[in-house]
Protein backbone atom coordinates (compact mmCIF):
# COMPACT_ATOMS: atom_id res chain seq x y z
CA UNK A 1 0.00 0.00 0.00
CA UNK A 2 1.85 3.49 -0.74
CA UNK A 3 1.94 5.98 1.92
CA UNK A 4 -0.13 8.93 1.59
CA UNK A 5 1.85 12.16 -0.23
CA UNK A 6 0.48 14.28 2.42
CA UNK A 7 2.52 12.13 4.85
CA UNK A 8 5.65 12.05 2.75
CA UNK A 9 5.34 15.62 1.69
CA UNK A 10 5.25 16.83 5.88
CA UNK A 11 8.09 14.17 6.68
CA UNK A 12 10.34 15.30 3.34
CA UNK A 13 9.72 19.07 5.01
CA UNK A 14 10.50 17.61 8.14
CA UNK A 15 14.50 16.66 7.16
CA UNK A 16 14.41 19.55 5.11
CA UNK A 17 13.88 21.95 8.10
CA UNK A 18 16.08 20.05 10.20
CA UNK A 19 18.92 20.59 7.89
CA UNK A 20 18.08 24.35 6.87
CA UNK A 21 17.65 25.09 11.15
CA UNK A 22 21.31 23.22 11.68
CA UNK A 23 22.93 25.60 9.13
CA UNK A 24 21.42 28.51 9.91
CA UNK A 25 21.96 28.51 14.07
CA UNK A 26 25.59 26.86 12.95
CA UNK A 27 25.90 30.22 10.70
CA UNK A 28 25.03 32.56 13.79
CA UNK A 29 27.55 30.35 16.40
CA UNK A 30 30.01 31.04 13.46
CA UNK A 31 29.47 34.65 13.14
CA UNK A 32 29.83 35.43 16.73
CA UNK A 33 33.07 33.49 17.28
CA UNK A 34 34.78 34.91 14.13
CA UNK A 35 32.94 38.50 13.95
CA UNK A 36 32.36 38.14 10.27
CA UNK A 37 30.09 36.45 7.78
CA UNK A 38 32.56 35.69 5.50
CA UNK A 39 34.64 34.47 7.81
CA UNK A 40 31.91 32.45 9.26
CA UNK A 41 31.10 30.71 5.78
CA UNK A 42 34.47 30.29 4.92
CA UNK A 43 35.28 28.47 8.02
CA UNK A 44 32.12 26.05 8.05
CA UNK A 45 32.56 25.87 3.68
CA UNK A 46 35.97 24.05 5.32
CA UNK A 47 33.59 20.59 6.87
CA UNK A 48 32.12 17.80 4.93
CA UNK A 49 29.34 17.70 7.51
CA UNK A 50 28.44 21.27 6.69
CA UNK A 51 28.86 20.39 2.59
CA UNK A 52 26.57 17.36 3.45
CA UNK A 53 24.20 19.00 5.30
CA UNK A 54 23.85 22.03 2.44
CA UNK A 55 22.94 18.85 -0.03
CA UNK A 56 20.41 17.36 2.23
CA UNK A 57 19.28 20.85 2.65
CA UNK A 58 18.58 21.63 -1.32
CA UNK A 59 17.62 18.20 -1.91
CA UNK A 60 15.27 17.67 0.48
CA UNK A 61 13.25 20.96 -0.14
CA UNK A 62 13.40 20.14 -3.87
CA UNK A 63 11.56 17.01 -2.88
CA UNK A 64 9.38 18.27 -0.87
CA UNK A 65 8.33 20.57 -3.64
CA UNK A 66 7.77 17.74 -5.87
CA UNK A 67 10.82 17.19 -7.48
CA UNK A 68 11.55 13.54 -8.28
CA UNK A 69 15.12 12.93 -7.86
CA UNK A 70 16.76 9.61 -9.30
CA UNK A 71 17.42 6.45 -6.46
CA UNK A 72 20.76 6.86 -7.21
CA UNK A 73 21.35 10.33 -6.32
CA UNK A 74 19.23 10.31 -2.82
CA UNK A 75 20.62 7.01 -2.13
CA UNK A 76 23.98 8.81 -2.51
CA UNK A 77 23.22 11.90 -0.12
CA UNK A 78 21.75 8.94 2.08
CA UNK A 79 25.17 7.41 2.25
CA UNK A 80 26.97 10.68 3.16
CA UNK A 81 25.31 11.82 5.79
CA UNK A 82 25.30 8.69 7.54
CA UNK A 83 28.92 9.00 7.18
CA UNK A 84 28.83 12.17 8.81
CA UNK A 85 26.89 10.75 11.91
CA UNK A 86 28.90 7.92 11.85
CA UNK A 87 32.23 9.68 12.01
CA UNK A 88 31.41 12.18 14.16
CA UNK A 89 29.80 10.04 16.60
CA UNK A 90 32.65 7.29 16.45
CA UNK A 91 35.53 9.68 16.35
CA UNK A 92 34.34 13.45 16.77
CA UNK A 93 32.17 13.96 19.39
CA UNK A 94 33.73 14.65 22.91
CA UNK A 95 36.73 16.57 21.30
CA UNK A 96 35.31 20.29 21.55
CA UNK A 97 33.26 21.99 24.41
CA UNK A 98 30.12 23.19 22.65
CA UNK A 99 27.74 25.30 24.83
CA UNK A 100 24.98 27.40 23.20
CA UNK A 101 23.56 27.77 19.49
CA UNK A 102 27.00 25.29 18.71
CA UNK A 103 25.78 22.44 21.14
CA UNK A 104 22.50 23.20 19.37
CA UNK A 105 23.87 23.08 15.62
CA UNK A 106 26.21 19.97 16.16
CA UNK A 107 22.75 17.83 17.53
CA UNK A 108 20.95 19.14 14.47
CA UNK A 109 24.07 18.43 12.06
CA UNK A 110 25.43 15.26 13.40
CA UNK A 111 22.59 13.38 14.85
CA UNK A 112 18.68 14.60 14.00
CA UNK A 113 19.53 15.06 10.18
CA UNK A 114 21.54 11.52 9.85
CA UNK A 115 18.88 9.80 11.77
CA UNK A 116 15.78 11.66 9.35
CA UNK A 117 17.27 11.18 6.34
CA UNK A 118 17.94 7.37 7.12
CA UNK A 119 14.80 7.07 8.50
CA UNK A 120 12.97 8.75 5.49
CA UNK A 121 15.09 6.21 2.78
CA UNK A 122 14.02 3.77 4.49
CA UNK A 123 10.18 4.55 4.77
CA UNK A 124 9.76 6.69 1.79
CA UNK A 125 12.35 5.96 -0.64
CA UNK A 126 11.48 3.97 -4.31
CA UNK A 127 13.00 0.65 -3.55
CA UNK A 128 14.92 -1.64 -6.28
CA UNK A 129 16.40 1.42 -8.52
CA UNK A 130 19.88 0.95 -7.10
CA UNK A 131 22.76 -1.10 -8.89
CA UNK A 132 26.16 -2.52 -7.42
CA UNK A 133 27.59 0.27 -9.56
CA UNK A 134 26.53 2.57 -6.98
CA UNK A 135 28.85 2.85 -4.38
CA UNK A 136 31.95 3.51 -6.70
CA UNK A 137 29.58 6.36 -7.93
CA UNK A 138 29.06 7.99 -4.40
CA UNK A 139 32.55 7.59 -3.22
CA UNK A 140 33.53 10.65 -6.03
CA UNK A 141 31.69 12.94 -3.54
CA UNK A 142 34.33 12.14 -0.11
CA UNK A 143 36.95 11.48 -2.52
CA UNK A 144 36.66 15.09 -4.08
CA UNK A 145 36.22 16.34 -0.46
CA UNK A 146 39.53 14.77 0.67
CA UNK A 147 41.29 16.75 -1.81
CA UNK A 148 39.56 19.80 -1.30
CA UNK A 149 40.04 19.71 2.17
CA UNK A 150 43.59 18.93 2.42
CA UNK A 151 44.27 21.53 -0.07
CA UNK A 152 42.30 23.54 2.13
CA UNK A 153 44.74 22.95 5.31
CA UNK A 154 47.83 23.14 3.62
CA UNK A 155 46.38 26.35 2.26
CA UNK A 156 45.56 27.90 5.78
CA UNK A 157 47.42 25.59 8.09
CA UNK A 158 43.80 24.09 9.34
CA UNK A 159 42.90 20.89 8.61
CA UNK A 160 39.20 20.01 9.24
CA UNK A 161 39.12 16.78 10.83
CA UNK A 162 41.83 15.60 13.61
CA UNK A 163 41.98 12.32 11.05
CA UNK A 164 43.16 14.54 8.11
CA UNK A 165 46.02 16.77 9.70
CA UNK A 166 49.32 15.90 7.72
CA UNK A 167 50.50 18.49 9.84
CA UNK A 168 50.00 16.27 13.18
CA UNK A 169 50.04 12.79 11.53
CA UNK A 170 52.36 13.11 8.48
CA UNK A 171 50.87 12.07 4.69
CA UNK A 172 51.22 8.46 5.45
CA UNK A 173 49.01 7.89 7.83
CA UNK A 174 46.35 10.61 6.53
CA UNK A 175 46.32 8.65 3.82
CA UNK A 176 45.52 5.39 5.63
CA UNK A 177 42.99 6.69 7.58
CA UNK A 178 41.44 8.05 4.12
CA UNK A 179 41.52 5.09 3.08
CA UNK A 180 39.87 2.80 5.89
CA UNK A 181 37.16 5.96 5.92
CA UNK A 182 36.81 5.16 2.03
CA UNK A 183 36.56 1.65 2.16
CA UNK A 184 34.09 1.78 5.39
CA UNK A 185 31.80 3.67 3.24
CA UNK A 186 31.62 1.80 0.31
CA UNK A 187 30.85 -1.24 2.07
CA UNK A 188 28.25 0.76 4.06
CA UNK A 189 27.26 1.92 0.26
CA UNK A 190 27.11 -1.88 -0.52
CA UNK A 191 25.07 -2.70 2.36
CA UNK A 192 22.14 0.26 1.48
CA UNK A 193 22.19 -1.53 -2.00
CA UNK A 194 21.63 -4.94 -0.17
CA UNK A 195 19.24 -3.46 2.05
CA UNK A 196 17.43 -1.76 -1.27
CA UNK A 197 16.86 -5.17 -2.71
CA UNK A 198 15.87 -6.51 0.30
CA UNK A 199 12.86 -3.93 0.93
CA UNK A 200 11.90 -3.62 -3.18
CA UNK A 201 11.33 -7.55 -2.87
CA UNK A 202 9.69 -7.47 0.75
CA UNK A 203 7.59 -4.36 -0.76
CA UNK A 204 6.48 -6.15 -3.90
CA UNK A 205 4.97 -9.46 -2.03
Amino acid sequence: MSRPSGLMRSATLIVAITAWAGLAVQLHASVEATGSLFSALWMMLLYFTVLTNIVVALLFAALAGGWRASPRLVGGVTLAIMLVGAIYHSLLSGLLDLSGGAALADVLLHTLTPIFVLLWWIVFAPKGGLTWRDPLVWALFPLAYLGYGLARGAQGGRYPYPFMNVSALGWTQTLLNAAAIAIGFVVAGYMLCAIDRRLSRSRSR
